[in-house]
């Protein structure tokens, strides 16, 4: 093998094999003297490579941990892996990898061929992760498509649907992506209305990179995007002045209930083998009270407070709505307490 990075390449992509090569064996696979192998190692060790030689009959060389990340050669099976992994974590806001997954995601998937990225698509439509948590999950590659437009300072276009259920167009100035481990953010400048807001990823839709280059705006805060996004949503939450008194009756066993509540809600007690009521004070958003509420996964009653019950009777119209014509068995439409109605556990 004459070509020098192209040996290189296949050197370390044999040295990356945990197990400790003779510099005969990594001559006779390459094609080449054990002299070059030896110019070729120190080549790889000047680029960054840690590579280490031993002595001795049963000497070789070996790729060892040093004191920074060289680039690493993946195999298509080890890049589908790897891919498939990052696309779990990213798409859940697993607090610690998130943001870093984002950003590994959007390296690898740049240069991930056509095949392969097939591949990982469809490995994850036919996976469901067993997993519980409190936000919503989010279409990784909207991540990296919004990652790669902040790191490239390229303006960013979207469809976003607020919490009322409006639906917007958007152009932007990308910032940051926020975790929270709950929920991802993207903080941005909007054009359209000439300031900066925080923008829930799940509720985005369709994002691209326009292409347009910009000069980053300077952050109000003092560039701190974490302290911004979380001004931006104390505002949205309910002031300790506004505290909501919550007082639901669920219909099932106090220890279902429990298992699926965030602890911060207070414990329901008891009021019969399959009842059981809440009752606390919460400072939480009445859309995520309404969400919580519904991933209880059981029949239940809000008895206060009452702007949670509108929340709540608005929200079962436009779900009913989103549902069309759907009809219960033999063509009629569903009627409350059927298999398979709205509200009803199946």
């Amino acid at each position: 093998m004459t070509d020098t990075p192209a040996r290189l390449l296949s050197l370390l992509s044999l040295l990356q094999t945990p197990r400790e090569w003779p510099g005969s064996e990594l001559a006779e696979r390459l094609g080449v003297s054990p002299r070059t192998i030896r110019r070729d190692i120190d080549r790889l060790r000047a680029l960054g490579y840690p590579v280490e030689a031993t002595m001795g009959a049963v000497g070789g060389y070996r790729l060892v941990a040093g004191t920074a990340m060289p680039p690493l050669l993946l195999d298509d099976e080890e890049a589908v892996a790897i891919a498939v992994g990052l696309r779990a974590g990213a798409g859940h806001a697993i607090e610690g990898v998130d943001e870093a997954s984002v950003r590994a995601l959007a390296k690898l998937e740049q240069v991930l061929p056509s095949r392969l990225r097939h591949r990982v698509s469809t490995l994850q439509a036919a996976t469901v992760p067993l997993t519980r948590g409190d936000g919503a999950t989010v279409d990784p590659r909207t991540l990296t498509v919004m990652a790669a437009a902040v790191t490239g300072l390229e303006r960013l276009r979207f469809g976003y649907r607020s919490g009322d259920g409006t639906e917007t167009k958007r152009q932007v100035e990308p910032y940051r992506l926020v975790s929270t481990g709950r929920r991802w953010y993207l903080v941005a400048y909007d054009l359209g209305r000439a300031d900066w807001r925080t923008f829930r990823v799940d509720r985005v839709s369709d994002p691209f990179a326009t292409g347009a280059r910009f000069t980053p705006r300077e952050l109000p805060s003092g560039g701190d995007e974490a302290e911004y996004l979380s001004r931006s949503i104390a505002r949205m939450k309910p002031t300790p002045e506004r505290e909501l008194t919550l007082d639901v009756t669920f219909l099932a066993p106090v220890e279902f209930v429990v298992a699926r509540l965030p602890g911060h809600l207070g414990a329901p007690e008891a009021t019969g083998p399959d009842a059981c009521r809440l009752r606390g004070t919460v400072t939480d958003s009445l859309e995520w009270l309404a969400l919580r509420l519904a991933l209880v996964d059981c029949a239940f009653t809000v008895h206060a407070p009452e702007p949670l019950t509108d929340h709540l009777r608005e929200l079962g119209a436009r779900l009913t709505r989103a549902a069309g014509t759907a009809t219960g068995p033999g063509g009629s439409p569903g009627s409350p307490g059927s298999p398979g109605s709205p509200g009803c556990p199946g």
